[in-house]
């Protein structure tokens, strides 16, 4: 695994390895508001040999998620609450990015946080999504139709704002969330957004949110700035007919690489994001890798989804890599990093009934009490 433990640099930071940590749901914080148990959790992961961590994804407004305690980032106790996190990450040697996440057309206006934001839900067409599990909303309602979004540049204010916020807390970087059919996604996407001003219809229309997005963030970071995008998909249902998605992920695509961004994460398809309706699986399989990779001619790339290590180091030597994000190992095996380098088994079992915790359990379970290996 040694090629997996040479330094690479992103924009303006270099990271020690080529192990990054992607993005990933935890649901712990304290009423939107980073805790010292999720200062815990990444800590141990960069202790672990995390060389790039990405944020689970937060919030850059108030809204009604499935995940009741997400976290946020649009208000000072936050900022605070994730400047302890980032300056504990940076004082063991890892680097950790900010995931920037507007869920859409994937809240509900009835979560608690959605009547305290005092707005719809928006999303750029008045479509609604299949699926959805509020749990604790009486009747276990799912995802309900929005209201299209009038004006979306008050949208690209929101990430330009939580990108400044992310600045404040003394982040490395901000990641865009445009996978897994969330705002992002559902701007891009034919069967989300079914627009006829100049955010929808054609494949430039389209893409035109997430691009004046990018360049927004830009505004504030320059070249640390990233995006994970997923066009294998299927997930919050979206997905569109194979030539149409790779039509429109590869303008979107050739575009990015015009911008100098730090890197693209390219989530492969992944079978436990993909749901059924009417007996079907709604994604479009491919190989988003051979696919994708040649539109990004001087983007660097991260690859996430189900990678073993032996593919990652493949991917890696074959020089159009730059990087791996796990995402499930990591939360199983606080010290990934080290077992990798020193040829530990990754022998934890996932506690898959607390991924996401629950009301009246220590918050700790299935979050910062899995086992590191034996040294």
């Amino acid at each position: 695994m040694s090629v997996l433990f040479t330094p690479v640099k992103l924009g303006s930071t270099m990271v020690q390895n080529r192990i990054g940590m992607a993005a990933l749901t935890r649901d712990r914080s304290s009423a939107t508001i980073p805790n010292d148990t999720m200062r815990e959790y990444y800590v141990q992961r960069a202790k672990g040999g995390a060389g790039l961590i990405v944020t689970e994804a937060i919030l850059v407004t108030r809204q009604g998620s499935e995940w009741r305690n997400a976290p946020g980032i649009w208000e000072q106790a936050q900022i605070d609450g994730w400047s302890k996190i980032v300056d504990a990450v940076h004082a063991e040697g890892s680097k950790i990015y900010a995931q920037l996440w507007h869920l859409g057309r994937a809240s509900h206006p009835e979560a608690p946080e959605q009547i305290k934001a005092g707005v719809p839900v928006y999303a750029p067409s008045a479509i609604s999504a299949r699926g959805g599990k509020f749990r604790f909303i009486e009747g276990k309602p799912g995802y309900v139709t929005p209201t299209e979004i009038a004006d979306p540049t008050v949208l690209v204010e929101l990430f330009k704002t939580a990108a400044v916020n992310a600045k404040k807390a003394g982040f490395d970087g901000v990641e865009l969330h445009g996978a897994n059919g969330y705002l992002i996604a559902q701007f891009i996407d034919s069967t989300s957004n079914q627009r006829t001003d100049k955010w929808g219809g054609s494949v430039e229309n389209r893409c035109r949110f997430p691009l004046e997005l990018l360049k927004a963030m830009q505004e504030v970071w320059g070249g640390d700035v990233a995006i994970k995008v997923s066009p294998a998909g299927g997930y919050n249902d979206v997905g569109m007919p194979l030539q149409e998605t790779i039509d429109t992920f590869g303008h979107l695509l050739t575009e990015i690489d015009k911008l100098g961004l730090a890197y693209v994460a390219l989530a492969r398809y992944s079978a436990m994001l993909d749901p059924e309706f009417d007996g079907k699986k709604r994604a479009t399989q491919h190989d988003v890798v051979s696919t994708y990779a040649p539109f990004l001619k001087s983007t660097p790339i991260w690859v996430n989804t189900g990678v073993t290590p032996e593919e990652a180091e493949a991917y890696i030597k074959s020089g159009k890599i730059a990087g791996i994000k796990w995402g499930l190992l990591w939360i199983t095996h606080p010290d990934l990093g080290r077992r990798l380098k020193e040829g530990k088994p990754l022998d934890n079992v996932p506690n898959l009934a607390h991924l996401y915790g629950a009301e009246g359990v220590d918050p700790a379970i299935g979050y910062t009490d899995y086992k590191e290996a034996v040294y």
